[in-house]
């Protein structure tokens, strides 16, 4: 049978397929996941994040070399982290990919309590050989407008990011691998305040200040989101918007109606 995905159908009884980006959808706000799952509805699109794509890609090359020959980087060395070796498995290059979650051996997983897959993609997995388990990683980027030292996850916005790395280990769990509960960010912060001239003769050189950060994952607001999502797809009327929700705000000003 045709793959369930896109605009939801309850009347296809195949896993619906959900990426990490449309849960956190719902997390923000049902009305507006129910408005692009269930009624089909197309959000207008942003532009992409080319230098963000950029930065992922060269990291990916950097680590891959060292992948090869099952080596240490020298950046993690320097941080202390010497036991962490990029990791090899046949599947590591599907695991990246986020479109087309959905084929065989992809980063996904059946949740059958509520007949949803769910999946994304990878930056990257680093083996402890310390304890031989396997910790995920993810790429992030910016360029910070203060000069406020390193990078830290308090500010409340990142919680998306957190999400994202509680729902990559869990799905990884589920799959049954070996899998530590220590998720690693590797932020890239594009350095403003550089003393060094930026544009040279040919080329122009930014540089970027790194940051290594350990996150302690937290699965308790996995399952009943997936449970409150099941419940949402299959309304029969729109649920309301956050209250914080941008789209939600506009189109209540637009209507001049606060029931919208």
């Amino acid at each position: 049978m045709k793959r369930h995905r896109g605009k939801f159908d309850p009347n296809n009884d195949q896993p619906y397929e959900l990426s990490r980006s449309r849960i956190e959808n719902f997390f923000k706000c049902p009305a507006c996941f129910y408005m692009q799952q269930v009624e089909g509805i197309v959000f207008p699109s942003i532009p992409g994040f080319n230098i963000n794509e950029a930065t992922d890609i060269l990291l990916k090359r950097d680590f891959d070399f060292y992948r090869e020959k099952q080596e240490s980087h020298p950046f993690l060395i320097s941080k202390g982290y010497s036991h962490l070796v990029p990791f090899q498995h046949e599947n590591f290059e599907l695991w990246t990919q986020s479109l087309h979650f959905g084929a065989k051996d992809r980063m996904h997983f059946d949740h059958l309590d509520t007949n949803l897959r769910i999946g994304g993609g990878l930056d990257d997995i680093w083996l402890n050989q310390k304890t031989s388990k396997i910790h995920i990683v993810d790429y992030k980027s910016t360029s910070q407008k203060k000069d406020n030292g390193p990078i830290n996850l308090d500010d409340h916005w990142k919680s998306t990011y957190k999400r994202q790395m509680d729902l990559y280990v869990w799905i990884m769990k589920k799959k049954g691998l070996n899998v530590d509960d220590i998720g690693f960010f590797l932020y890239c912060d594009g350095d403003r305040f550089a003393e060094n001239n930026f544009l040279k003769k040919e080329k122009a050189l930014m540089e970027f200040k790194m940051t290594l950060i350990e996150y302690n994952t937290n699965f308790d607001w996995i399952e009943e989101t997936l449970k409150q999502i099941y419940q949402t797809l299959r309304l029969e009327f729109r649920p309301n918007h956050s209250e914080n929700c941008e789209y939600g705000n506009f189109l209540k000003q637009s209507f001049n109606n606060t029931d919208y």
